[in-house]
C-alpha cells in the first residue's frame, strides 16, 4: 500500500489517497483498478480501503481508496463540506489521476462504494463512462436521507434554517459544525439511541472497531443546502448503461440502504449487466467490516468485477 497525494485542478487543492497493490505486483503491467469511495462522514482508512479496498487487491486489483475533498486528509475548506456534486466530482478527478499512472489500464476501471460512497460512485457512472463496471455496497442515496431523515421530514424548514446559518457565516459568525452520532454506544444506550442504524453506527465510528482520525462524521451545516435537492439516481434508468451490482443486507435501519439499493437495481434497465445481492441476515453497518457478510459479498463481487474488468 502507498500513500500519495494530487492535485484537484479544477478546485485547487490537494487529494489524499491509499493505492492498495495485488500480490506480486508489476508495475511493468497494466492492472484493472478500482477507485473505492468512502460513506458520508467516513475517510480513506476505513472500510473503503481497510476491507473492500483490501480484499480487491487480494483478488487482483489495483484499488485506489481516497479522501473526498473538505474531509480527512484531502483539501478543501471550509471543513466538513457534504456536497454531492462536489463528491461526485472527485470521482472524476481521482479517475484523472488514475490514468496517469502506467500501471493502471485505464479501460479496465471499475468503482465500488459504500453506504453514501455507493450512491455517490453510481451516479458518477451515469455520465463518467471511464467506469466500465460499478457496485454500492449497501448504497444510500443521501439526498433521499436529508430530504427525509435528516431534515426530520421537514426539507423546506431545513433549507430556511441552512440560510439563516450560512447568513449569519459570512458576517462573521461561528461556524455550525453538527455531529451526526452519538458519542459513544454506552450514550447511546443511556439516552435511548438504538434505533440500529444510529446505534451500529456509533459502534462502528466511535470505538475501535472502526474509528480513525480523518472519520469525522461531522457536517458544515450552512453547506449543506444542495444536498436536499439532489438525487443518487436520477436519469438512470437513460443513463446507467454499465454493469451495476448493488448489494444489500436486509436487516432495515432507518437510514434506508435497503429501499435504496433496492431502488437503484430496480431503476438500472439500461444497463448491461444488473445485479442484486441481499443478504439475509445482515444489516447496514454488518456490511461495513464483519468478516461473513463481507466475505459473502466478496464471492459476489469479484467475479462480477472479473467478468467486466478483466
Amino acid at each position: 500500500m502507498e500513500k500519495v497525494t494530487f492535485r484537484n485542478t479544477d478546485m485547487a487543492w490537494d487529494m489524499s489517497a491509499l493505492i492498495l497493490f495485488p500480490p506480486n505486483f508489476d508495475d511493468a503491467k497494466q492492472y484493472p483498478t478500482i477507485v473505492s469511495v468512502h460513506p458520508f462522514g467516513s475517510c480513506k482508512e476505513q472500510t473503503s480501503s481497510a476491507v473492500f479496498g483490501k480484499a480487491l487487491a487480494e483478488a487482483g486489483f489495483v484499488v485506489i481508496a481516497y479522501d473526498a475533498s473538505f474531509q480527512g486528509e484531502s483539501g478543501g475548506t471550509p471543513r466538513y463540506v457534504e456536497d454531492p456534486t462536489q463528491r461526485v466530482e472527485d470521482i472524476s478527478r481521482v479517475i484523472d489521476y488514475a490514468v496517469t499512472l502506467p500501471f493502471v489500464d485505464a479501460e479496465r476501471i471499475g468503482g465500488i462504494g459504500i453506504c453514501g460512497g455507493g450512491g455517490y460512485v453510481i451516479n458518477a457512472a451515469l455520465t463518467e463512462k471511464r467506469i466500465k463496471a460499478v457496485v454500492g455496497i449497501t448504497p444510500v442515496n443521501v439526498g433521499r436521507l436529508f430530504r427525509e431523515g435528516f431534515s426530520q421530514h421537514d426539507p423546506l424548514g431545513a433549507l430556511h434554517a441552512m440560510a439563516a446559518q450560512r447568513t449569519l457565516e459570512a458576517r462573521g459568525g461561528e461556524l455550525q459544525v453538527n455531529e451526526l452520532l452519538p458519542p459513544s454506544p454506552e450514550f447511546a444506550r443511556e439516552n435511548g439511541l438504538t434505533e440500529r442504524d444510529v446505534f451500529e453506527a456509533t459502534d462502528y465510528y466511535k470505538t475501535a472497531r472502526g474509528q480513525q482520525p480523518g472519520g469525522a462524521t461531522r457536517m458544515l451545516f450552512s453547506h449543506a443546502q444542495k444536498t436536499l435537492s439532489w438525487d443518487a439516481f436520477a436519469f438512470s434508468e437513460i443513463l446507467l448503461t454499465q454493469p451495476v451490482m448493488s448489494v444489500v443486507g436486509q436487516k432495515v435501519g432507518a437510514f434506508g440502504a435497503y429501499r435504496d439499493g433496492l431502488e437503484i437495481f430496480g431503476r438500472a434497465t439500461a444497463s448491461k449487466d444488473r445485479q442484486l445481492v441481499e443478504l439475509a441476515e445482515w444489516s447496514h453497518y454488518d456490511l461495513y467490516d464483519r468478516a461473513e457478510p463481507v466475505g459473502l459479498a466478496m464471492e459476489r463481487i469479484v467475479p462480477f468485477f472479473n467478468n467486466h474488468l478483466t
